[in-house]
């Protein structure tokens, strides 16, 4: 019995959790939480982000030439001939004693040196600039991909409100072209209207119900393209919450493009640019100059492979060394040369970005507006549309109207409640590609 009742308890809360996990996974989507989950998944922005580590260890590798490089080498050598490798006292007779050279076949040779950069004509300190630049370009590049990725979350997310909101218009069809056929069909079995007028609002309703399939298909497509933006398997059950409304937009043409030019990351990147390339200047430049740098170095020689015995010979030095490069046909002039081509061109290049900026805000600017003005006739259409309804099915009871005017007043309230939703949901994508021109950041 014990054993039936923990089966049965075991039971009964895996159906619990699966209940409270469906809940779960039902719950509907805020734009807030859909921006995060993409943030969170996005492959593109990981490999973004991944690039700011990149940049930092060139930025690491750049601080490396500044310090001490310490090198080694061990060698094996075997002669076909004896070789001298030292000397050695040995006594001889009568008290005296004779220096006699060390030689052997098997010579083993271990050598370190330590070298110290000391001047190198400003490489070394530009390398390290252009490098610690490379690092806040990969973070403006990071920037750029998190708008981007916030952008197409709120067009997919706004696609999902507009696509349902069709889907409802085209349910409201099929309820008033099945509402008129009744109404139809009852004049019709009373003598009122010929059979026609049934088949004509048949045929209607058909075209309605198969509208309504559309819009269902273009809901589940919609929210499947939301899931894979998500990175969410393609079939996950997916609700969010209804945010499609109308909120004007509080500033002008100049504010905007006066922010634009102040936040986008595209435009910080362009100057970062700008100064990288410039510290290339000052690179080939070094060639101009010497290197100087200092080294210290220790050599010994054996016959043993431990280095030791007393057939050996060691010695250190240091060294304080100068390179200069006298004579190099001009090379390091064309390197100078080219490196301030390239800075003209990143200067053209951030000249270029200001002016697409500025067109792209003025259009997103315009977009905006036509879709303001657009929400503002749509919605004094369904004002209209549901008037001109009113009175036809009015009429069409008491016989002054046709049944034509009926069914053609019913599709015209669907066609401006359709201009309506879609006006509202290009207004705020609209807003959505004007505050990504502008460089914000949502949320």
């Amino acid at each position: 019995m014990r054993r039936k009742g923990f089966v049965s308890f075991i039971l009964s809360m895996a159906v619990f959790t699966g209940v409270v996990w469906a809940q779960e996974a039902q719950k509907p989507l805020t734009l807030e939480e859909s921006i995060k989950i993409a943030m969170e998944r996005s492959l593109v922005l990981h490999s973004a982000m991944m690039g700011i580590d990149g940049s930092e260890f060139r930025r690491k590798e750049a601080i490396t030439n500044f310090l001490p490089l310490w090198t080694g080498q061990y060698a094996y050598n075997r002669y076909n001939t004896p070789s001298t490798i030292g000397s050695t006292t040995i006594p001889v007779s009568g008290g005296g004693a004779s220096t006699m050279p060390l030689t052997s076949r098997d010579l083993y040779n271990f050598n370190t040196t330590l070298n110290q950069p000391l001047f190198t004509g400003g490489f070394n300190l530009a390398n390290y600039r252009a490098s610690k630049l490379g690092v806040d370009l990969s973070k403006e590049n990071v920037e750029t991909v998190r708008r981007d990725l916030v952008l197409q979350v709120r067009a997919g997310y706004f696609n999902i409100l507009k696509s349902e909101r069709f889907l409802d218009v085209a349910k409201q069809t099929v309820k008033q072209f099945e509402a008129q056929l009744e109404v139809t069909k009852a004049f019709f079995e009373v003598g009122i209207v010929p059979k026609n007028d049934v088949l004509q609002a048949e045929v209607r309703l058909a075209n309605a119900k198969q509208a309504l399939v559309r819009a269902e298909n273009d809901v589940a497509a919609a929210k499947s393209s939301f899931n894979i933006l998500l990175r969410r398997e393609i079939n996950t059950p997916l609700e969010v919450v209804d945010i499609l409304s109308y909120k004007p937009f509080p500033m002008g043409f100049n504010a905007a493009l006066e922010e634009a030019l102040r936040q986008r990351p595209e435009v910080k990147t362009a100057q970062l640019v700008i100064d990288q390339v410039k510290e290339n200047v000052k690179i080939a430049k070094s060639g101009y100059f010497p290197t100087v740098s200092l080294s210290g170095n220790y050599n010994r020689i054996s016959e043993e492979p431990m280095l030791n015995g007393d057939m050996k010979n060691e010695r250190w030095t240091v060294q304080a060394l100068a390179t200069f490069t006298l004579w190099n046909w001009g090379n390091t002039a064309f390197k100078v040369g080219e490196s301030k081509v390239k800075v003209k061109q990143a200067e053209d290049s951030k000249d270029l970005l200001i002016e697409s900026i500025t067109l792209e805000v003025k259009n997103d600017y315009l977009n905006l507006s036509v879709a303001e003005k657009n929400l503002k006739v749509a919605e004094t259409a369904i004002e209209q549309a549901e008037e001109n309804l009113r009175m036809n099915e009015e009429r069409y009871k008491y016989q002054v109207a046709t049944q034509t005017d009926v069914l053609d007043a019913v599709v015209l309230l669907a066609q401006a409640r359709v201009n309506y939703y879609g006006a509202l949901s290009d207004f705020n994508v609209a807003k959505a590609q004007l505050e990504r021109s502008m460089g914000r950041m949502y949320p």
